[in-house]
């Protein structure tokens, strides 16, 4: 059960054995990236239940592989297919109510959780990791056949090369068990543990017309505990730990909090000269921030569309140049209908250069750059538009307005059969 073997002809196309074009993005450096495509016919499957997928990843091995996911998979399942849900994983004695009653900072102060609440939830968080967490290795494609769905999985990619991620909807990596981490200067906030899509310590990967959401548990249904937001899900895509040489390209970002962090701190020097990425023709839609926030990388930013819902009063910003970033956005457009402002696009944290051209802001063009020094000269340094640098590495640039209307049509997964 979980594999099954199709035929060629079955299939309107083999998505499979396809490598990352010529010149399309960082991602095709050096030897570009070819993912599982020389995988030999035993190392080609079709897999329908996690179990299978499982087998077919191989414990993250460096074989060769093509792993193509038909219909939906529940990473939230056990061994016979049976669903999982939180109460299945916990155990200790966890209870949120004395969780919420063990840490009430009112009580509990501004120290780090420890005792039996924080042993059972680190326990029961553990019995769901060894479910939700799959291991991807090197040399290795994973494709959605035709609306083909993962979710509830972290699908990692950890110190692994060659990686091609393409046509899958990945949604709701959701955590059963957030840990509150205390602030001495503020409030502190929840934290979960499983990016959608997690890339760490990864070269020369692909990932190509990818949907990732919390479809199925939007957080802004979760309860407020502590006075904050109870979130339950992470990043959709971090690129983390030295990660580099990276293409996203046609890819769907929706409906998310925190959607992609490349790099994960300010004092990870070791980070420079790596996180090198490009991110062409993606949307953003319903994103409250990280679209992205960049750490030390240099990030080609172009031909993207962005979406903000004229509800939706918790946008924070799009492009966030922080320590050491390398930003070059050109020709993306942002739509905001509502309240949100030009000068909200673009937030800086350590950051001191961006450079942009040819935006669009509800469909008159702006220099982001400009605006940004206007509007934010004391609350943040003003940025400079040298970069240090000027990508060669790229598929052909279009307008805004045309790459608006093209991404709209286009990305996501389920685009390309």
């Amino acid at each position: 059960m979980g594999i099954l073997s199709i035929p060629a002809h079955a299939e309107a196309r083999d998505l499979g054995r396809d490598t990352l074009p010529a010149n399309d993005g960082w991602a095709a450096a050096g030897a570009g990236t070819t993912g599982g495509s020389a995988a030999d016919a035993d190392h080609v499957f079709t897999v329908t239940d996690r179990a299978g997928l499982v087998r077919a990843l191989d414990g993250g091995s460096a074989t060769p592989k093509i792993i193509k996911i038909a219909g939906t998979i529940d990473a939230n399942t056990d061994d016979d297919g049976d669903h999982l849900d939180c109460s299945d994983y916990t155990t200790g004695g966890y209870s949120l109510r004395k969780y919420l009653a063990a840490y009430d900072p009112r009580t509990w102060g501004s120290a780090k959780p420890s005792g039996e609440q924080e042993v059972a939830r680190q326990a029961s968080a553990k019995k769901q990791a060894e479910r939700v967490e799959l291991l991807v290795g090197s040399n290795t494609t994973i494709v959605g056949l035709k609306s083909a769905v993962l979710k509830g999985a972290s699908l990692q990619v950890k110190n692994a090369d060659n990686v091609i991620v393409r046509n899958l909807d990945l949604r709701d990596a959701y955590d059963c068990f957030p840990v509150w981490q205390p602030n001495t200067g503020g409030l502190g906030d929840w934290k979960t543990a499983y990016d959608t899509l997690w890339l760490s310590g990864a070269t020369h990967v692909w990932v190509d017309h990818v949907t990732l959401s919390d479809k199925g548990h939007p957080d802004a249904a979760e309860p407020t505990h502590f006075a904050r937001n109870y979130l339950r899900h992470d990043g959709l895509l971090d690129i983390t730990n030295g990660s580099d040489l990276i293409t996203v390209s046609w890819s769907r970002f929706a409906g998310h909090d925190k959607a992609m962090l490349i790099g994960n701190g300010d004092t990870a020097t070791g980070d420079r000269g790596r996180l090198r990425v490009t991110l062409h023709h993606n949307e953003f839609e319903s994103v409250v921030q990280r679209a992205p926030r960049v750490r030390f990388g240099q990030v080609h930013l172009y031909n993207n569309r962005y979406v903000v819902p004229e509800d939706a009063h918790d946008y924070r910003y799009s492009i966030g140049v922080s320590t050491e970033s390398a930003i070059h956005a050109e020709n993306n457009a942002f739509h905001t209908p509502g309240h949100v402002e030009a000068a909200d696009l673009v937030k800086s944290w350590n950051g001191t250069a961006l450079h942009q051209r040819g935006t669009l802001f509800n469909g008159y063009p702006v220099d982001l750059l400009a605006i940004h020094n206007a509007y934010n000269s004391g609350s943040e340094r003003d940025l400079t538009a040298d970069v240090g640098w000027t990508p060669t590495l790229h598929t052909k640039i279009d307008s805004a307005a045309t790459a608006d209307r093209e991404v709209a049509r286009g990305a996501g997964a389920g685009r390309l059969l």
